[in-house]
């Protein structure tokens, strides 16, 4: 080989290590545990859409008992593309289907049971959901994924040996005849009352063993190579729960947990710093409270200012979002649904579309090796695959973006080059102002994404002051942004005595408001402070900002009538009365010490036409106490009581909302609310609130 043909063979070699990352010349070594291909191809797609559809949406359930009229099942306007087209208008990179929940009903036309769109009138049972879904994201260039429960309250079998090899049977229908699938999601509700097959009957399983997640995993890769596999009830998956269905993962985020043995919750919200595994967190939650769609909801659908927070908290916070749309009974997305995740997508747009650092001149105060290929340029060139590296004993340093000129932001956004682990610790984000470098936010873990928000300020400079990291730094980029400001709506709580409070995020701001569910302006009436409302009030509130003319969206509540004469009755702790005051931040509990819990009984001072209730669990961070299983009596004098409901809260441990209970109208004085357990199987039972729904 002649000498040109190798010096030009070297140069070829080092250019493209240049560009390659980990494969540069005097590169640092990895540090821990680093993604997979396939979870670098997840953890770029960032945002990406649920779909729940399914009986549960005909019968107006979370859960169903699998044992629903599979002829419910006809959503004559189903439309794949409408959905399809949504989810990219909105910026989303996928979508999931629910190809089966918990109820064992399929979406697509299994040949394993009868139980599926074969049998539904649904296109005279020739339907198939999750084809359609699969052709109208190849339309679209979005990635599919499938959602199958393992849990299946249909099933005969479930609970026994021979209900594996249908589950795998119909995990291989569903990754073999629909096409490339990005991800699977496996539910971790497992085991409980159910139909299965007419036994009407509870089945408990070992989650962990029963599903022999080893070679489960093994088909699904062998089927999908390409795939990320979620799953928060068996061996450890590619991706994590992180303990909530709230929209957030914790401000320190680590993407790395230990392989084996139970995580607490609080480790699935922040990882673990030290952890053996790279599993990066999944941020999942729906745009309406619940999962599956409910008429009642059509007022509760999240605001732009409550996804864009959502935002923040997840993609912003180092994870990825998974956005859910519960699918009207018709087979499409509910208009509200609609227009407030496009409202979202272009608020996302609106905020980072420009770099304001995007090729700024960068100095840092340490560079690996002097050499050019780890420059602080490469931090702010717009390219993920080039770095910022500092030398390997350099685990705290700056770097600085000179903007050009005094420019306004009011946010920064920063990304870890995770081909190689996950470093840095502390840092801070700071600029040169007067003079004098003032400190504008603070953080912890950064990993593949992170974004803090600050009150906009002015300034030339901004620097990135990296105080303590696991080991060398490698910072792939760095973006300035300047952030419209988006109203917030406002808060409105009703207290026991029946006053309305209505709290803004902003307390300069105004707000109008109206007290018969028609949408405020600035002609309707303005907030002065807290008024009585007798009756059932239906309170929508704007907040309105007189410099900018713009206004927030409305809040709206539903009130039912007053709780002002209420007491509790046979319980001498004060502390109770916060089941009652209206705030759900407040709550109260029992003594896990007790064998039993107290049954919750309430006087309603006269009687009411009842016909059904509500209960709130406690709202603090990882929700003790909650009710799971409960009963619920009336009684017109306290001595005679009447078994009007009983059952199960179901999903409340994950999403511990409002619980809505109708029954047959019932007149009533006293009402009886009786935990039967709670979700951590101990003695502890707490409320924030209870309410009553009257006719």
């Amino acid at each position: 080989m002649s000498k040109i043909i190798k010096a030009l063979l070297v140069t070829a070699v080092f250019f493209s290590g240049c560009f390659s990352g980990h494969a540069q010349k005097n590169a640092p070594a990895p540090c821990g545990p680093i993604p997979s291909k396939n979870q670098l191809r997840w953890q770029d797609m960032e945002y990406y859409a649920f779909a729940h559809l399914s009986l549960n949406t005909y019968t107006d359930q979370s859960w169903g008992f699998g044992n629903e009229d599979v002829k419910l099942f006809n959503p004559t306007r189903l439309d794949c593309r409408k959905w399809a087209r949504l989810c990219k208008e909105a910026g989303m990179k996928g979508i999931i289907i629910t190809a089966k929940h918990h109820c064992g009903f399929c979406l697509w036309p299994s040949k394993y049971t009868e139980y599926s769109v074969k049998n539904a009138p649904w296109k005279n049972g020739k339907g198939d959901v999750v084809g359609e879904m699969a052709d109208a994201c190849k339309e679209y260039g979005l990635k599919l994924g499938i959602y199958l429960s393992p849990w299946d309250r249909n099933r005969a079998d479930y609970g026994k040996p021979e209900y594996i090899n249908y589950f795998r049977n119909q995990l291989t229908e569903l990754l073999t005849n629909y096409g490339p699938i990005f991800e699977i999601w496996f539910d971790g509700a497992n085991g409980g009352s159910g139909y299965y097959g007419g036994a009407n009957e509870t089945r408990m399983i070992d989650r962990k063993t029963y599903y022999d997640w080893a070679n489960t995993y093994k088909l699904v890769r062998k089927l999908q190579p390409n795939i990320v596999i979620w799953n928060d009830g068996g061996d450890r998956a590619d991706l994590r729960w992180v303990g909530t269905e709230g929209g957030s993962v914790g401000e320190t985020n680590w993407s790395l947990l230990n392989a084996n043995g139970d995580v607490p919750y609080n480790m699935l919200h922040y990882g673990v710093e030290n952890g053996n595994a790279w599993v990066p967190a999944e941020v999942n939650t729906s745009i309406r409270p619940e999962w599956f769609y409910h008429p009642s909801e059509d007022k509760k659908v999240k605001s732009v200012p409550q996804l864009m927070d959502i935002y923040y908290n997840s993609i912003g916070h180092n994870g990825s979002l998974l956005l859910n749309f519960p699918i009207m009974p018709d087979g499409l997305i509910h208009p509200t649904d609609e227009k407030n995740v496009l409202g979202f997508g272009k608020a996302v747009k609106a905020a980072f579309s420009v770099n304001l650092g995007k090729n700024k001149t960068a100095t840092a105060s340490n560079v690996r090796l002097g050499s050019k290929d780890f420059s602080a340029g490469h931090a702010t060139d717009n390219d993920n695959h080039t770095y910022w590296a500092t030398d390997d004993s350099i685990k705290a340093a700056s770097l600085t973006i000179d903007l050009g000129k005094i420019t306004r932001f009011n946010r920064f956004l920063v990304q870890e080059y995770i081909q190689l682990g996950q470093r840095v610790k502390e840092f801070t984000v700071e600029a040169l102002t007067n003079g004098r470098w003032q400190e504008l936010a603070k953080g912890t873990t950064i990993g593949y994404k992170r974004i803090v928000s600050f009150p906009t300020v002015k300034a030339r400079k901004v620097r990135l002051q990296i105080r303590d990291a696991k080991a060398c730094l490698l910072i792939s980029n760095i973006g300035v942004y300047y952030a419209p400001q988006i109203l917030t709506a406002p808060s409105v709580t009703r207290n026991q005595a029946g006053t309305i409070i209505i709290t803004p995020a902003d307390k300069e701001s105004v707000i109008y408001y109206t007290t018969d569910g028609s949408i405020p302006t600035r002609g309707s009436k303005k907030y002065q402070g807290p008024f009585a409302a007798d009756g059932k009030p239906e309170i929508r509130a704007i907040v309105y900002d007189p410099f900018t003319r713009q206004s927030s969206s409305a809040t709206h509540e539903k009130f039912d009538v007053s709780r002002k004469d209420w007491k509790i009755v046979g319980i001498a702790d004060e502390k109770v009365s916060a089941v009652l005051d209206g705030d759900p931040s407040t709550a109260w509990h029992q003594s896990k010490d007790k064998k039993m819990p107290q049954d919750l009984v309430v006087d309603l001072g006269e009687e009411k036409k009842l016909a059904g209730f509500r209960y709130l669990p406690d709202q603090s961070i990882w929700n003790p106490g909650i009710i799971a299983g409960y009963e619920f009596y009336v009684s017109k004098d306290n001595i005679e009581w009447k078994l009007v409901s009983h059952g199960e809260f179901p999903n409340i441990k994950n999403n511990p909302l409002w619980q809505i209970i109708k029954f047959a109208s019932q007149k009533s004085r006293y009402i009886r609310l009786r935990a039967l357990k709670n979700t951590e199987n101990n003695n502890d039972t707490g409320y924030a609130e209870i309410d009553i729904i009257t006719e």
